[in-house]
């Protein structure tokens, strides 16, 4: 596991103005997933702008956790969906031409 890849939960505290108990909410509905550098939780720095939006949704949404995993599992559905969808429309094509 590469360090640098990883930033402290404490240092995140600081920049978002955040408790440390928000972070493990987060972990405990799935939302995150933290890991243990040097004594220090840390993050995967590619689930900043999932973090982020999560704040977003939070702060300017005034929405709770359990509407934030909600929030994140539908558009994760949606995702999947749209990708299920340019699958077929491809294959599609193929018959078309």
């Amino acid at each position: 596991m590469n360090r640098q890849d990883h930033i402290p939960i404490s240092d995140l505290c600081v920049y978002y103005k955040l408790d440390v108990s928000y972070f493990k909410e987060l972990e405990f509905y799935g939302l995150i997933e933290t890991v243990t550098l040097e004594t220090k939780p840390c993050i995967h720095q590619e689930q900043i702008a999932k973090l982020e939006k999560m704040i977003r949704l939070q702060r300017d949404l005034n929405l709770n956790l359990e509407c934030i995993d909600t929030f994140f599992n539908l558009l994760q559905k949606v995702e999947r969906l749209q990708s299920e969808l340019f699958e077929v429309k491809s294959r599609l094509r193929l018959y078309e031409d």
